[in-house]
């Protein structure tokens, strides 16, 4: 890596880097291992919400987010408020975690109409956004690689969620980046530009090659093909300085002794990104 290598104090273990692993489990281990920052996924919180809050910040810990809300897109105007009502929900539970931000998953297209999903999804967060305002919750708009658009997002290029993100106030919704959905990208050092403070997340992982599968194929940073650091560079020389989430969906690393698995993370967070 260039100049100075980064110390720890940003690395936040996402949730999911440890999915068999309960709440209590993965905030004991991250006290353990010196870990300060804890990315929360709504369904691995087991307690009531305030209940976890408390649990993490007894630790020690702080929640950097909330994943996910978002999926507004729905073939009913009944699923559509039910989807908003969750939202709703979502912006509460990050109230009580302790994290200003919620990373917002945009969902796919009920019918095949595309553009009519991603005005949906431009619907949804204006629906959204007064409340979480209120509530001072930062909504970040997460763009997932192409691969996801038939089943997870429509929003699948940094220059579509920066297109979205600017339609309204850049204190309250921005944009997360994972290098996993966004490295592909020809457009991508544009766009992290563009962004400027819009940026409210950095998430890393790495691509691997061959990939042993489209979700569950993510591997430590380091093991595959993504210019980690250049990404790195660049989010924070567009102003980015906050958390920086480790987010591997791999079952291998799931199996992993949950210390030895956070010495691995740690390991290739200072040596790859």
């Amino acid at each position: 890596m260039d100049g100075e290598q980064p110390d720890l104090s940003r690395l936040s273990l996402n949730q999911i880097s440890t999915n068999t692993r309960t709440l209590g489990e993965t905030v004991e281990a991250c006290s353990r291992q010196g870990i300060r920052w804890l990315g929360a996924w709504r369904h691995k919180i087991e307690k009531s919400p305030a209940a976890a809050g408390q649990l993490i910040r007894s630790a020690g810990l702080r929640v950097s987010s909330l994943c996910r809300g978002g999926m507004f897109p729905a073939a009913s105007v009944q699923e559509r408020h039910n989807r908003m009502e969750d939202n709703f929900r979502a912006i509460d539970e990050a109230v009580a975690l302790g994290t200003d931000l919620l990373v917002l998953v945009n969902g796919a297209a009920p019918d095949r109409d595309l553009d009519g999903a991603r005005i949906m999804v431009a619907e949804g967060i204006e629906a959204i956004l007064p409340y979480a305002r209120k509530c001072s919750v930062r909504l970040g708009i997460e763009p997932l690689h192409p691969m996801f658009a038939g089943d997870r997002s429509v929003i699948v290029t940094l220059q579509q969620a920066n297109d979205l993100a600017e339609a309204f106030d850049r204190e309250w919704v921005g944009v997360i980046l994972d290098v996993y959905h966004v490295w592909w990208d020809p457009n991508v050092y544009t766009e992290i530009s563009r962004c400027g403070n819009r940026i409210f997340g950095f998430h890393v992982s790495d691509w691997l090659v061959p990939s042993p599968g489209m979700l569950m194929g993510r591997g430590l940073m380091g093991q595959g093909v993504i210019e980690i650091h250049r990404l790195r560079r660049a989010v924070e020389a567009a102003g980015f300085d906050g958390p920086i989430e480790v987010e591997i969906f791999n079952e291998q690393l799931w199996q992993t002794p949950i210390d030895d698995a956070i010495r691995l993370i740690q390991d290739a967070y200072l040596n790859f990104v």
